[in-house]
């Protein structure tokens, strides 16, 4: 009975957070099946940074505190970093708060499997050192890498292209998070306290500004493809700075492509425009079911990428929805 005591002690709390974080998010982008993902990359890498740890404690020859406050938090923090630069690259996350959201889940499978560890290590440990393992050590793993991402996301969206150095300023943020806390500069169990207190009011206001701003986005992207499409069907293209470019074009693609070109981008906007609503549709409570046809629409745009080539696809690339939040709702579409 101790033991399973102890161990929901040291797990629940972190797990509880989660389940606020997914609660709070308006969209409920990220589903049961990415966030035990994120919870499994996350053990994955506390296993690996024991690994590492204990081969690096025993090289450089550290007093236990100073390798704890310097050298685990950076190799702990980059291994927890992995699974979240391989889903920013793939343009898998697509807003802040899905990125808060795959951070915090693992920063929680760290923080409860090094906690299960530790279980079975140290089974003499009162009570209260579970406590401040399960409300402070593992929510610290949850928040740090949380941050993690959030940063990172923000560059992420401001780069044309992925860059490994904009990951940089998030990875430093999080080390320094886990060193700070390392370094003991409070009791224990008011650290705990502390975290509790303020990473749900901190998660709160990260939440709503990031929901106000895609609001906006969603308000702005949809207008403008709305009007887009409708300037497409009506054949008025011509008469835009999109048609002007596409008959600057017939000098040096054939016709039957530059035709493959139109259809790509209003294939390309429908599915824009098809995305946008089912965010608008998240956000106001309902359920998107499946759409049957959507299988048959991937295809038809990856026949038109093919038909066009590498060359008419940078020519025309301007104009295609490309940015890492366009390329997003590509994903999340093929994925449903």
């Amino acid at each position: 009975m101790t033991f399973f005591l102890q161990t929901a002690v040291s797990g629940l709390p972190v797990f509880f957070c989660l389940a606020a974080l997914v609660l709070i998010d308006s969209y409920k982008l990220v589903g049961l099946r990415e966030i035990l993902s994120s919870t499994l990359a996350g053990g994955l890498a506390a296993l690996a940074s024991y690994f590492a740890n204990t081969g690096l404690h025993s090289l450089l020859d550290l007093e236990l505190p100073l390798f704890s406050r310097y050298v685990a938090p950076v190799v702990e923090e980059s291994f927890k970093a992995v699974f979240l630069v391989y889903l920013l690259r793939s343009s898998t996350v697509g807003f802040v708060v899905d990125a808060a959201i795959h951070g915090f889940a693992i920063g929680t499978g760290f923080g409860f499997l090094e906690n299960l560890y530790y279980l079975q290590a140290v089974p003499d440990a009162t009570l209260w050192t579970w406590i401040v393992r399960g409300f402070g050590t593992a929510t610290m793993h949850g928040g740090a890498t949380a941050a993690f991402a959030m940063v990172s996301k923000t560059f992420r969206d401001r780069a044309d292209s992925y860059r490994f150095h904009s990951m940089l300023p998030g990875l430093g943020l999080a080390v320094a998070m886990h060193s700070l806390y390392n370094h003991f500069l409070l009791h224990p169990l008011l650290a705990a306290a502390l975290l509790i207190f303020v990473f749900p009011i901190v998660s709160i206001g990260v939440f709503q500004r990031s929901e106000k701003a895609t609001r906006d986005w969603l308000g702005a992207g949809f207008d403008a493809d709305q009007e887009l499409l409708e300037v497409i069907r009506t054949g008025h293209i011509a008469e835009t700075r999109v048609g002007a470019y596409l008959v600057a074009l017939r000098s040096r693609f054939p016709g039957e492509v530059i035709v493959d070109m139109m259809c790509l981008l209003r294939l390309h906007v429908e599915l824009s425009i098809r995305a946008k609503g089912v965010l608008m549709m998240r956000e106001a409570g309902f359920d998107v079911a499946p759409d049957p046809t959507l299988k048959a629409t991937f295809k038809e745009l990856r026949y038109l990428e093919k038909s066009i080539g590498k060359t008419g696809r940078l020519a025309i690339d301007p104009f295609l929805h490309t940015s890492t939040r366009d390329l997003w709702q590509l994903n999340m579409l093929h994925n449903m």
